[in-house]
């Protein structure tokens, strides 16, 4: 425990530069001797794609080979870099706190994601796995907001992501896709990336709108009737599904054109975080805490409870109509199986895992169960025995989640780290 404090003390005056260029700084290591140097000499067959995780499941003789491999990689040049670089980049860090906040941030963001692009772009399976957690962060943030700041319990998740998903596969496959069920494309191709954006929203527009036929009567309601309902609905949803011939049934629907490439899912999800933060910790999001507190106390001081309930969970199923236009055209396939009890299950252990009421939560729950269900995948069965394990000792131990009740504090989080403000 004292040489954990040690740690943290020695890298406590490192400000959010310092770490960015020291992951760019690995990755660049990576990219160039990863696969002919050091993977080579380590006896490792390639570059581990999850930092070794799949390769010390697959082949335990590889574990001494791929935790070196971490060190060499990540761990020793990114705490290096960090700390050598401390000088420089807690002077450009106050700069650009001299800049306006949302400046500083995009240029953080932006040196965020060319790291992450560069990281992702050594194999494609990197790419997919990134662009399904930034999926998931989404769907993660928006459930929360119902199941989180509203307090309520809701299954219907799913529902609104097929809705969203089915919705946009429908539009870019009639207006820009010369397609086998749809025919000729109304619209020419080239037009579709710049007017992919447009089929999304009325994606999550048409979740909404079927949001409303859970939220119209669970809300007259009190008690655990919204989560019997949601459920109801997100069966409902998949029923009809299964049975429109006409968006392919059972069989699923295929052909989305590529509108989804990493860089549009990066920018709908750093969207998606600063409309749900401004939502949250508006008038609205105040009102919404408050009815999850006490709703008759709210109800007494002149809070429109039923309206800010449905507000909130329209608002909610909104962006998972979002992740679910982004997840058709990343896949390029559909079926209403994607869409089931299962999805449910992980879309729950994401928000629950990762903390109640807080968008840091859900972004580390999204990231963390991914990551984790990726890097277990060759245990097949018994990933599903280790990841429920992992989340019931969560439950015990941390009720609300790793990181509950917590906003993002972007001034806090940009900001140089002086020696003067650690206590030196």
């Amino acid at each position: 425990m004292e040489t954990a404090r040690k740690f943290i003390k020695t890298f406590s005056n490192v400000p959010m530069l310092g770490w960015l260029i020291g992951f760019f700084a690995a990755v660049l290591i990576e990219y160039y001797w990863g696969y002919d140097y050091i993977s080579y000499y380590l006896g490792l067959p390639k570059i581990p794609v999850l930092f070794g995780a799949l390769i010390m499941l697959k082949e335990p003789i590889m574990i001494p080979g791929a935790i070196a491999y971490d060190l060499i990689v990540y761990v020793i040049p990114i705490l290096f870099i960090a700390k050598v670089s401390i000088f420089f980049t807690n002077r450009v860090a106050a700069v650009l706190e001299k800049t306006p906040l949302w400046m500083s941030a995009i240029i953080h963001l932006a040196f965020f994601y060319g790291v992450l692009h560069l990281w992702a772009g050594i194999n494609d399976y990197r790419v997919l796995i990134v662009k399904l957690t930034l999926i998931s962060i989404i769907l993660t943030i928006s459930i929360n907001v119902i199941n989180g700041y509203q307090g309520e319990f809701s299954c219907s998740h799913p529902g609104f992501m097929a809705i969203g998903a089915y919705i946009s596969s429908i539009l870019t496959l009639y207006f820009f896709v010369n397609d086998k069920t749809f025919g000729t494309a109304v619209l020419s191709s080239e037009l579709g990336p710049w007017l992919f954006p447009i089929a999304l929203i009325a994606g999550g527009v048409a979740a909404s709108l079927g949001s409303l036929l859970v939220a119209i009567p669970s809300f007259r309601t009190r008690g655990d009737y919204l989560a019997i309902i949601s459920l109801a609905f997100m069966f409902i949803v998949k029923s009809a599904v299964e049975n429109l011939n006409v968006i392919g049934g059972a069989r699923g629907m295929g052909g989305q054109p590529d509108y989804a490439p990493l860089p549009i899912i990066f920018i709908w999800t750093i969207l998606c975080i600063w409309v749900v933060h401004n939502f949250v910790t508006s008038i609205m999001g105040k009102a919404l805490n408050a009815v999850r507190d006490d709703e008759a106390a709210s109800e007494s001081m002149t809070v429109k409870t039923r309206k800010t309930k449905m507000t909130a969970f329209m608002f909610g199923a909104f962006w998972a109509g979002i992740a679910g236009g982004l997840f058709a055209h990343v896949l390029a396939y559909i079926n209403p199986g994607m869409f089931s009890i299962n999805r449910l299950a992980e879309i729950l252990a994401m928000v629950y895992f990762g903390g109640l009421n807080s968008i840091i939560g859900s972004i580390v729950g999204a990231i963390s169960i991914n990551v984790l269900g990726e890097a277990l995948r060759p245990l097949e069965l018994f990933k599903w025995i280790i990841i429920p394990l992992i989340l019931i000792l969560v439950m015990i131990f941390r009720p609300y989640g790793l990181i509950s009740f917590k906003e993002i504090n972007a001034k806090k989080l940009l900001r140089a780290k002086h020696k003067r403000e650690q206590g030196a």
